[in-house]
């Protein structure tokens, strides 16, 4: 009876002694602190990528202007404005061995913040002394939060003129205020010239905030941008970003996503000299004296500028990632294309049915044959076309003397009437009109979802149309929670153009640890390269001249590819209005922004989720959708284009999975009541109203909303009637109901572009969380 021992793992027949292990967490504890100190010296240094710094001022009092002023005054810095279209400059101090790069956006522009916040390493708030940040500052720093909030600062303007007294009461009662956005935060005045030295040092020695989603991927703010428009159409060219590389090295053969312009290929990446350097280099030209001969400068000038741009990489089609979003369908897969014997017999059937007898003159053909009609049809058809024909006349008629009338009509309108110059009105004629179908919408939204929340999914079963084909997609279960349902049953047509992975959790732990083990060839972190993007449209550089910051991200393998994307969102506390399900949204996922109309489903443990039909304001719910692969973690943040133009926030989150196996089902509720109550049966009505209905819906199950269960035994009539059994004796006010499922899908209305919203207006409130009241 003896067993042979096991062998030993291989873990246990390498285990370490304990001073051992001691010592090898102290090494890699070491290795850590080291990478984040090597991190932090590189920024803004001269080997890596300027500071990025970008400005958002929160109060309307609050001027950039005045603190980009102070902070240019540094001693011996060198300053420069900045090649981008953007509001800003750099600043470069050989002194301190530190460069800085400012851009500032307005609290208003929400696109351009967003954008911004995802690329720059510190966000300088702009405060005012006495309230702080106005309502667009409120809206402005919630969707920072949701997305991700790197690195900041909070200068205060002003206060100055106010007694010593008074600007303690206001330092206090900002402070107060303050702690609620930012505990244990700092705020540095910013006034005059040693405060804004002082704030320099503070961002350049404060740690930085490490952001996932941009981490592990290799991204840009340009710095300057050109386009070359192609051969075949001027609409679409190469366009030529320049900037620095931060995050990740950069690949050529990689996608590049410009952030709300979509994914593109790049066909070269040059290294062109780094405009922002500490210490330029002198270019041999520039050392001959003023007085000899230059003869052939811009020739010169041309052939240097030629030999300092060095190619570093150009893309190689065999490993270049693919375009292709989509699988192309197709229709014919698996589909028999040759007929069997039974369907040939049928086809020769329905011919013999379908032929007729019809009398034809000698010679006639049986193609000539198959024109003749019968005398019957002849006849019907004639006069038809005879009521046809006079129909017609009496509207020629009837329209020839309306023509006669309105001309006589218009010459005596002419000649009593008489030209005079009005003044445009302000007001709109039409205003009552749109107010009251805008009202008469939302006051219906409103209801439904009352509705939903008193009765949920409860529905009339109809009387003009017999329930078993009503509801014949619909199907019981025994039990929600523990009956089986084939995620791979009955899937639309979009299923076939998505992509799916065998093991998404196993495939993204591949290539993250990829990312972190191996150095791919490209551009490193910190150097100043210009990317050649391919077949661009001309609106991206319209975009950049116009000012709004050109930014770029390197795609991981796959994320260019479309699948189902789940994302665990929470309603925000300053949207009360009603969101329905299937309702047109705007998602900023990540590093991306698209348009999409989402389902709704419960966030549980188990295989199957129910649809909800409304955003509800107190749980955490699943929104399903199609898109673009992306690899969590990744924020989310769900918008609603107003009538006025903004975009206002209605939900945040995260990304959960990709996964189109997520099965969300759809509840139907039929309701019945008790007729006649006996000891454990009951007589229902009212559920169904005939009797074939009963018969069809037997097998499913029943319960109702005090706790019973039961089951139709048999109907009673013709007219719906059933007798049920239940578990239990019924109670005269409670309610029968029958449970049907129905699995659903979302539609695919991805739309990559999403319109720049209306810049809020400063008078415009955003309601806070206390201030939400649904009467």
């Amino acid at each position: 009876g003896r067993v042979a021992a096991k062998a030993a793992p291989r873990r246990r027949r390498h285990q370490l002694a304990r001073a051992d292990r001691r010592h090898q967490a102290l090494q890699l504890r070491r290795q850590r602190k080291e990478a984040v100190l090597a991190e932090k010296r590189n920024l803004g240094s001269k080997d890596g990528p300027p500071h990025l710094v970008a400005v958002v001022p929160l109060h309307g009092a609050a001027a950039a202007c005045d603190a980009l002023r102070l902070l240019q005054s540094q001693d011996a810095a060198t300053v420069r404005g900045d090649d981008g279209r953007a509001a800003g400059f750099v600043l470069l101090c050989p002194r301190l061995k530190q460069r800085w790069r400012f851009v500032v956006a307005q609290a208003g522009d929400l696109h351009a913040v967003l954008d911004l916040a995802k690329v720059a390493d510190s966000l300088l708030f702009l405060l005012d002394p006495a309230e702080g940040w106005d309502s667009v500052g409120e809206h402005c720093l919630s969707c920072l939060f949701a997305q991700g909030l790197p690195s900041f600062a909070l200068a205060v303007l002003g206060g100055t003129d106010l007694p010593p007294k008074k600007r303690i009461d206001a330092k206090k009662r900002l402070a107060k205020v303050v702690e609620k956005r930012f505990p244990e935060a700092k705020l540095f005045p910013l006034n005059t010239e040693p405060e804004s030295a002082l704030l320099l040092r503070h961002l350049s020695a404060q740690r930085q905030r490490r952001l996932a989603f941009r981490a592990r991927r290799a991204h840009m703010l340009a710095y300057a941008a050109d386009f070359v428009p192609s051969h075949e159409s001027p609409l679409v060219g190469t366009l030529k970003v320049s900037g620095f590389v931060r995050g990740q090295t950069l690949s050529v053969n990689s996608l590049v996503h410009i952030v709300g312009h979509g994914d593109f290929q790049m066909s070269l990446v040059e290294a062109p000299p780094d405009p922002l350097s500490l210490n330029p280099r002198v270019v041999k030209g520039q050392k001959r004296s003023q007085d000899m001969d230059v003869q052939d400068d811009s020739v010169n000038g041309a052939d240097e500028m030629e030999e300092d741009v060095k190619v570093l990489m150009k893309a190689d089609t065999s490993k270049q990632e693919s375009l292709q979003s989509e699988v192309v369908p197709d229709p014919m897969e698996g589909e028999q294309t040759w007929p069997t014997d039974e369907e040939l017999q049928e086809a020769e059937a329905s011919l013999k049915t379908n032929k007729k007898v019809v009398k034809v003159p000698k010679g006639t053909s049986k193609y000539q044959a198959a024109w003749i009609v019968d005398d019957e049809e002849d006849t019907e058809e004639d006069d038809e076309d005879d009521d046809d024909d006079d129909m017609d006349d009496m509207m020629e008629e009837a329209d020839s003397q309306e023509e006669e009338g309105s001309e006589e009509e218009e010459e005596l309108a002419e000649e009593e009437c008489e030209t005079m110059t009005v003044s445009e009105c302000v007001r709109d004629e039409h205003y009552d009109e749109k107010m009251e179908e805008d009202e008469d919408q939302m006051l219906e939204k409103y209801k439904q979802e009352r509705m939903d929340e008193m009765f949920p999914d409860e529905v009339d079963t109809p009387r003009d149309v017999p329930a078993r084909v009503r509801f014949q997609k619909y199907r019981g279960l025994k039990s929600f929670r523990t009956s089986p349902w084939d995620p791979k049953e009955n899937l639309p047509r979009d299923y076939a153009r998505i992509f799916q992975f065998q093991d998404f959790s196993r495939t993204r732990k591949h290539i993250f640890r990829q990312i972190e083990k191996e150095e791919p060839e490209g551009a490193l972190v910190g150097w100043y390269v210009t990317v050649h993007i391919c077949n661009v449209p001309v609106s991206v550089i319209e975009s950049f001249r116009d000012g709004r910051p050109l930014v770029l991200f390197a795609l991981l393998p796959h994320e260019q590819k479309m699948s189902v994307l789940n994302f665990l969102v929470r309603r925000h506390p300053s949207n009360n209005e009603p969101v329905k399900a299937k309702e047109e949204l705007i998602f900023h996922c990540g590093f991306r922004r698209f348009r999409a109309s989402p389902l709704f489903s419960q966030h549980t443990s188990a295989d199957k989720h129910k649809l909800e039909r409304f955003l509800r304001p107190d749980a955490a719910l699943v929104v399903t959708v199609y898109a673009p692969i992306t690899f969590p973690p990744a924020s989310v943040l769900l918008f609603k284009q107003r009538s006025n133009g903004t975009h206002g926030l209605i939900a945040t989150g995260s990304l959960l999975a990709v996964d189109p196996d997520r099965i969300v089902i759809k509840r139907l509720v039929l309701s019945g009541h008790p007729f006649k109550i006996f000891t454990k049966t009951a007589v229902v009505r009212y559920m169904f109203f005939n009797r074939e209905d009963v018969m069809w819906f037997k097998p499913v199950e029943l319960r109702t909303k005090w706790g019973r269960r039961g089951h139709i035994k048999e109907p009673l009539g013709t007219h719906g009637h059933m007798k049920c059994h239940f578990d239990g004796q019924l109670k005269s006010q409670d309610t029968v109901l029958l449970n049907l499922y129905k699995r659903v899908f979302p539609k695919w209305t991805y739309d990559p572009y999403v319109p720049e919203p209306v810049p809020w207006v400063r008078d415009e409130t955003v309601p806070l969380a206390e201030d939400v009241e649904l009467e």
